[in-house]
């Protein structure tokens, strides 16, 4: 169901990043919510990427993320809860590296193991940035390398190299707020956060929202260490299909 409402800036209908609803003139909310099961083997670092992950979300609006509220589902009887423990201790640690207060979430028992964040930000409603918008001659700008869904895909079937997937936690952990920040003092007409769907998968939601066409570079297109390699040996994630 689409919901109309008139002080809904941003629903649905562009499949962009987060929901916008203005509160007053000069304040808007953003919501958004992501979870995830495990892509590394260690909790704690587990934890901080699927926090940052959430967080992106917010940051790809042009707002701030405020507060979140931890996503649980764990299973009963096959894991500690130790492991969940470090799970959350990663996930705020990266809220407080952000400025968000982590106040409250829901747990449910789970075969499988997930963790997330439901995160809400503020921004002026002028100032929000959308998925759509993109106009003929702007230049896109990527703010990490590409490739981290190729690599810890590689990595669940142990063909990664340590150094690849390194260089792949580091950058899911790394925040995008300088990068959003930054960009506030540019004129951005769109703006969207690379994840499930790889740079072609969200560069085709942006054009056809936009009503342009996207002429990507593949040989200028930052890459992480060994993604290439592992794509051509067919460790792709299912939106990358």
């Amino acid at each position: 169901p689409v919901w109309k409402h008139p002080d809904v800036i941003v629903g649905t209908e562009t499949s962009d990043d987060a929901g916008v609803f203005r509160l007053r003139p000069d304040l808007a909310i953003v919501n958004t919510v992501d979870f995830f099961t495990p892509i590394v083997d260690d909790p704690y670092t587990f934890g901080q990427i699927a926090a940052a992950n959430a967080l992106s979300d917010v940051y790809a609006m042009g707002a701030d993320p405020v507060t979140a509220l931890n996503i649980v589902g764990f299973p009963r009887g096959t894991l500690d809860l130790d492991v969940l423990g470090e799970i959350l201790k990663g996930g705020g640690e990266r809220a407080r590296a952000a400025g968000v207060v982590v106040i409250g979430g829901h747990s449910i028992i789970d075969p499988e193991l997930k963790y997330g964040m439901a995160v809400t930000g503020v921004v002026h409603p002028d100032r929000v940035i959308r998925n759509v918008g993109v106009r003929e001659g702007d230049v896109l700008v990527l703010t990490k390398p590409l490739g981290t869904g190729i690599v810890t895909t590689a990595l669940k079937k142990g063909k990664a190299s340590r150094a690849s997937v390194r260089a792949a936690v580091a950058s899911m952990v790394s925040l995008n707020g300088p990068a959003a920040r930054i960009a506030r003092g540019f004129p951005v007409h769109a703006c969207s956060d690379v994840t499930g769907f790889g740079l072609l998968g969200h560069a085709a939601e942006m054009a056809t929202g936009s009503g342009v066409t996207l002429v990507l570079d593949s040989a200028a297109l930052p890459l992480l260490p060994g993604a290439r390699r592992l794509a051509e040996q067919g460790f792709l994630t299912g939106g990358c299909r």
